[in-house]
């Protein structure tokens, strides 16, 4: 799909979609995650459930997805490994860090997806965009000054993370645009390299079979069984719409759409699920934060206008 001609409708619809699950995501996964250590049987399960659906569909006849292809299969190896790499650092920061913080360190992404353009040689960017995605840096800097929870050790594992979810979203746009791939083909791939990868973490860190015992147990818990299929049920829309946002939009859009969905999440998870001292520094960057998600989107939103309205 070209993303010059792309509607500006579904380019909103597209990014939308992706905030709304993406926020939804990060305070199931907290609440799971506050129950059940084992992160990365978390995710496997997640990435079975979503490959299974997808075959299932396909069978069916639901999804126009493609069969298996080896040779397909062979080129999406990176975005799998980068992806599982993304979503465990980051399941394992939120054992340390609070929501805000959480969100705020992820929003350097754009930064490195910004710098990360410049190696594979993808147009230039306007100052508009530059500007605004350096501001939402900036305020990520700002916040972190003012978390007085700070966790080294969260920190760290949020960092790692920014990086793999750069590396697997600039490859994912390339996949879309030179492969022709969409986003469910992606998703499916991805999901079914992940498993052997996946169960290989599970063994060496020790969380099989004591995982499943745990998951057995704590099943008897109605809320902890809502929560544990949530997960599951949105780690599959989550992986579709950011794919799918990725495919319409770009890397750069997809990450900028996590600043946003930070408006309402961020807010929430000051009150919700606590573990935040409020600071003067801690607000200021997380404003300045947000505003730069703002005015990156608006940016945007302005050039696809004008892309769209240009004569053929």
């Amino acid at each position: 799909m070209d993303k010059d001609t792309t509607p500006p409708y579904l380019s909103l619809f597209a990014a939308l979609s992706y905030g709304i699950a993406s926020m939804a995501m990060v305070f199931i996964n907290k609440a799971v995650v506050m129950e059940y250590a084992f992160s990365m049987t978390l995710l496997t399960l997640q990435q079975m459930a979503t490959a299974m659906l997808i075959h299932f569909g396909r069978i069916m006849g639901w999804t126009r997805a493609k069969p298996l292809n080896v040779d397909t299969a062979k080129k999406l190896i990176l975005v799998s490994l980068f992806y599982n790499g993304n979503v465990a650092f980051a399941l394992a920061s939120l054992k340390g860090v609070n929501i805000p913080m959480y969100i705020a360190i992820k929003r350097l992404t754009p930064l490195a997806v910004l710098i990360a353009g410049l190696f594979y040689k993808k147009g230039k960017h306007s100052k508009q965009v530059i500007l605004s995605v350096s501001l939402t840096a900036a305020g990520v800097m700002i916040a972190a000054l003012g978390d007085f929870s700070f966790d080294m050790f969260g920190y760290v594992m949020a960092l790692i993370s920014v990086f793999f979810q750069t590396m697997y979203l600039v490859l994912v746009e390339r996949s879309g645009a030179e492969d022709g791939l969409s986003s469910i083909e992606i998703m499916f791939y991805n999901s079914l390299l992940s498993l052997p990868f996946l169960a290989f973490l599970i063994i060496v860190t020790g969380e099989f079979p004591s995982s499943i015992s745990l998951l057995y147990a704590k099943s008897a818990s109605l809320y902890f069984l809502v929560m544990f299929v949530l997960s599951l049920v949105m780690g599959i829309i989550l992986n579709y719409t950011m794919f799918l946002c990725t495919i319409v939009n770009s890397a750069l859009t997809t990450t900028i759409v996590g600043v946003l969905k930070g408006v309402g999440s961020t807010t929430l998870g000051f009150f919700l699920l606590g573990g935040v001292q409020v600071h003067f520094l801690n607000v200021s960057g997380l404003v300045i934060n947000t505003l730069g998600g703002l005015w990156y989107s608006l940016a945007k939103y302005q050039e696809k206008l004008r892309k769209t309205t240009l004569p053929r």
